[in-house]
């Protein structure tokens, strides 16, 4: 045997020549294109579909008004067409300077006064708030003081604020107090969330398994903040409070504002607690707490 009998010869390897040549094929860019592009794209058409400051023409909005399917088209056009009513920031009413074509849907305004969505009801609570001059606003905002949810409640009696009606002054004080929501049956809490919790109205608070074994979700009936909740493992019965939801700052602030206006003596327990120099309390709300209570006592003479 040679001395070089162990040496490989470079003509003797086999090298792969597609592995050392392989790149991305034409195919593999374009779906590496397509998939980089729909990760911009969806979030963006999620976001064009639900942003409620898109502009509706005309027949969009009526066919928004209408679509029973999507009840979040239905707000959307709400909002729009308090839009295009002129309301100013003051809370005013507005409408000369407004555009006085969003007349036209004016009896959809009154028809979705019952409608079985409570966020359209509530939407358009605010929005009939707009033009204290329409025929039948007034009479339905004074229906929907009765309604199921304290928020379509509360925002009714803000808009009837604008009327210069007081009728609405108890749902107003309520919408300063926390709530209180109990167990509807007896049973076990299986998942709750933490304390101090920030939820939206609607939002999922906690699970309960009842004696069957069916699970019953606990949701927020307003924006707001939990205070407390029972935590998962808990035994509960039916009526014992499970969660207190202290409610959204912009809520408290508007029915401050409203307080300031038609307020009494027997309001300042509620409106007080706002007045504290407390980290959940704004500044904001805080000066409008002692701003209103200062009005409610000098219409009081003291």
């Amino acid at each position: 045997m040679s001395a070089n009998s162990n040496i490989v010869q470079p003509d003797s390897v086999e090298v792969p020549q597609a592995a050392s040549k392989r790149g991305v094929s034409r195919t593999q860019k374009i779906l590496f294109f397509a998939t980089g592009w729909l990760i911009v794209l969806m979030p963006f058409l999620f976001w064009w579909n639900t942003w409620f400051g898109r502009h509706l023409t005309d027949q969009q909005l009526n066919e928004y008004l209408h679509d029973d399917k999507k009840p979040r088209h239905i707000q959307q056009a709400l909002v729009q067409i308090s839009e295009r009513m002129g309301q100013n920031n003051t809370g005013q009413n507005n409408m000369a300077r407004g555009d006085a074509a969003v007349k036209r849907w004016y009896p959809d305004l009154l028809r979705l006064a019952a409608y079985p969505v409570e966020e359209v009801r509530n939407t358009d609570a605010w929005v009939m708030g707009q033009d204290t001059s329409a025929v039948g606003f007034h009479d339905a905002l004074l229906k929907m003081l009765a309604d199921s949810s304290p928020m379509v409640r509360g925002n009714a009696a803000l808009s009837l604020v604008r009327f210069g009606d007081a009728t609405g002054r108890p749902q107003i004080v309520a919408l300063l107090q926390p709530a209180r929501i109990t167990a509807p049956v007896s049973g076990r809490i299986v998942d709750s969330d933490r304390p101090g919790t920030a939820v939206h109205q609607g939002g999922l608070l906690a699970k309960l398994r009842d004696a069957s074994g069916q699970m019953i979700e606990i949701r927020s009936p307003i924006p707001g903040r939990s205070r407390s909740i029972a935590q998962a493992g808990a035994n509960v019965a039916v009526g014992a409070e499970v969660v207190v939801v202290d409610p959204d700052a912009q809520q408290v602030w508007e029915a401050l504002r409203a307080l300031y206006l038609i307020g009494q003596i027997d309001d300042l327990d509620a409106i007080r607690p706002y007045e504290r120099d407390l980290p959940d309390i704004s500044n904001d709300v805080r000066n409008q707490a002692i701003e209103t209570e200062k009005a409610i006592r000098a219409r009081a003479g003291g």
